[in-house]
């Protein structure tokens, strides 16, 4: 009985491992955007709203992997 309490806890702290692993790709990729997004802009002031928009873009797909990696330790 307490092998399988042992392998459930294993099973919690892998997923926990698995979703810490799967947010660092996306916390990297949102830094990287808006710091690109910010030297854009001190170069281009005239397109901020085409950049604004790109950063936005970009922003939400990062995110999206991050909810994505959130779901998985679940579902497998």
């Amino acid at each position: 009985m307490a092998a399988m309490e042992t392998l459930a806890a294993l099973e919690g702290n892998i997923g926990a491992v698995g979703y810490g692993l799967a947010a660092i790709g996306p916390g990297v990729g949102v830094g990287i955007i808006f710091g690109n997004g910010t030297q854009a802009l001190a170069r281009q002031p005239e397109a901020a709203g085409l950049i604004r928009a790109n950063q936005i873009l970009g922003f939400a797909f990062c995110e999206a992997l991050a909810l994505i990696g959130i779901v998985m330790p679940f579902v497998y």
